[in-house]
């Protein structure tokens, strides 16, 4: 069984795997630097690895300490959550943590700014890293390696939970200029006679919107596929080529001026936005109130798609 100076270790291992430096993992402790330093090692002899070692004038993580480091984390974080009282309070001005989401860039850059700016007056110890989403694969979940997930739910078995945060859908953008503006009525004949810019992170050219097309007997020519909605948008804004891209994320572009969008001419269904996690994260405290953030910065989404 690990005793108290085992637990003590873990967490001081945690602490300069997380800061990179003896100073900055001392103060993070509220310890001494030559406590750290003792610390440091007592770890060098348990592990057989230097752990940090002289780079200049700074230290950097052998590749030993890099494997270890988030490993060191999670174990942290669940000892944390054993030994604290179930439904312990917790004050978020209090909390020093680093929390990892991964997200597509139509969520990061639609609501990354209000959830940082959000997180900075709760809780300013709190640190977020986004992380791209190039799959839908939920074993950086399973392995601790993110804390949340935030996307349409792809295959996640029985061991991830979500959350639903809002509803969204497609829509079509132009430029202002666009011929397809020039007649009040959109049709999805008109439509589908034009060029589209399809947005893929692995490069399928074909989705929903052609399934519908085709139950109509109609065909879109998708004459440019690109990896991110910014990117997507930046080509219509310059040709006249049809973007498709989601409603939550054209809304923060509105100061733009020189797009318009219109909706799809033919139905598709909504998609369901949610934020998926781990379930031995359930009941930390820390992780809960992330996830009550997360969900009040998209609250807005959700009363917008409430308005007939």
């Amino acid at each position: 069984m690990p005793t108290e100076a085992d637990l003590n270790l873990l967490f001081a291992l945690n602490a300069l795997l997380s800061e990179g430096s003896v100073a900055k993992a001392a103060e993070r402790l509220g310890l001494s630097e030559s406590a750290m330093s003792r610390a440091l090692a007592r770890l060098r002899e348990s592990t057989g690895d230097e752990l940090l070692v002289r780079a200049g004038r700074a230290m950097v993580l052998t590749p030993h300490a890099l494997a270890l480091r988030d490993r060191a984390r999670e174990l942290v974080r669940e000892s944390s959550a054993v030994l604290q009282p179930a439904g312990a309070s917790m004050d978020p001005r209090a909390l020093r943590h680093l929390f990892t989401i991964r997200a597509n860039d139509g969520f990061i850059e639609a609501l990354a700014p209000r959830l940082v700016a959000r997180v900075a007056r709760e809780a300013p110890g709190v640190r977020l890293r986004f992380a791209p989403k190039p799959d839908k694969d939920v074993r950086p979940l399973r392995e601790g390696l993110l804390d949340l997930d935030v996307g349409v739910l792809g295959e996640s078995g029985p061991e991830v939970r979500l959350q639903a945060l809002f509803r969204d859908r497609f829509i079509a953008v132009v430029h202002q200029d666009h011929p397809l503006l020039a007649e009040p009525e959109i049709t999805a004949e008109r439509y589908a006679a034009c060029d589209h810019v399809i947005t893929s992170r692995h490069g399928r050219t074909e989705g929903p919107v052609d399934d519908a097309l085709a139950a109509m007997g109609l065909v879109r020519n998708a004459s440019v596929v690109v990896p991110s909605f910014n990117t997507a948008l930046s080509i219509a804004a310059a040709t006249d080529l049809v973007a498709l891209i989601p409603s939550s994320y054209f809304e923060h572009l509105r100061a733009r001026g020189t797009l318009r969008s219109f909706p799809l001419p033919m139905p598709t269904e909504q998609i369901t936005v949610s934020q998926m996690w781990h379930p031995r994260l359930d009941r930390d405290p820390a992780h809960r109130w992330l996830r009550g953030m997360v969900l009040e910065v998209c609250r807005p989404l959700n009363e917008q798609e409430r308005v007939p």
